[in-house]
């Protein structure tokens, strides 16, 4: 713990972006801010260093990803095919199943102490989810969660068809987060069609295009939910 807790987070929109270099860039700036932990924590707490906290927002193109606790035939393409349809494939170190992203989806990365702000991973994730449900209802899209499952829903609480539209996954270490959320604003859902999301066969997938029966732009979903996380986080946000 902080005498004085750092809440400037640095946000950086990297377009769209190779995910293996979105992935290199998080773990780079992640062990950064562990490391950084590390030496504090020999240190008098007069004496320590602030850590640095991170929000990058990106796209990617098309590419699976699989959490350290998927199952690899939730992915329903061979090699073959993925190179047909030119997308990649990475078992990578979060939290969660398979899932997709692509261009189309917000894909949200922070890079946050929690000593910073609050050590509660339940809350921290719950938090992510209520700045999506937040934003989409600034569209008029009524969202929430389905007990027991992480992410963002349309059709839930017991609803007719629950259609999922964010999903979540995170790593963390010394309270150190990574990973995040990605947000479905207008992809190429028959993507999902080839993998069983986050390893759920019986509910489907939905993008706020889809939904809302109109063209929405990325730049103006990731404006306002920047500005939720912002809030319910008590940032300040420094773009670069």
């Amino acid at each position: 713990m902080y005498l004085v807790k750092n809440k400037k987070v640095y946000f950086r929109d990297l377009g769209i972006i190779d995910y293996k270099d979105a992935w290199d860039y998080q773990e780079k700036v992640f062990s950064a801010t562990v490391e950084q932990k590390i030496t504090n924590r020999n240190l008098d707490p007069s004496r320590q260093q602030p850590t640095s906290n991170y929000l990058l927002f990106c796209q990617h193109p098309h590419v699976y990803t699989l959490g350290k606790s998927g199952k690899e035939e939730h992915l329903l393409l061979d090699s073959d095919h993925r190179k047909e349809k030119k997308v990649e494939y990475y078992r990578i170190n979060r939290g969660g199943d398979i899932t997709y992203h692509g261009p189309g989806q917000l894909v949200g990365y922070p890079i946050l102490d929690l000593d910073n702000f609050f050590t509660d991973i339940h809350r921290y994730i719950r938090t992510l989810e209520e700045a999506v449900i937040r934003t989409l209802s600034d569209f008029r899209l009524d969202a929430g969660r389905i007990p027991g499952l992480t992410g963002v829903w349309l059709g839930y609480d017991g609803q007719t068809s629950p259609r999922k539209i964010c999903a979540i996954g995170v790593k963390t270490s010394r309270w150190v987060t990574m990973h995040g959320f990605a947000l479905n604003v207008n992809p190429d859902l028959s993507y999902f069609n080839h993998i069983v999301p986050c390893g759920i066969s019986d509910k489907a997938v939905t993008s706020m295009q889809l939904e809302l029966a109109r063209p929405i732009a990325v730049a103006e979903v990731a404006d306002l939910l920047r500005k939720h996380l912002a809030d319910l986080f008590e940032m300040e946000l420094i773009a670069e």
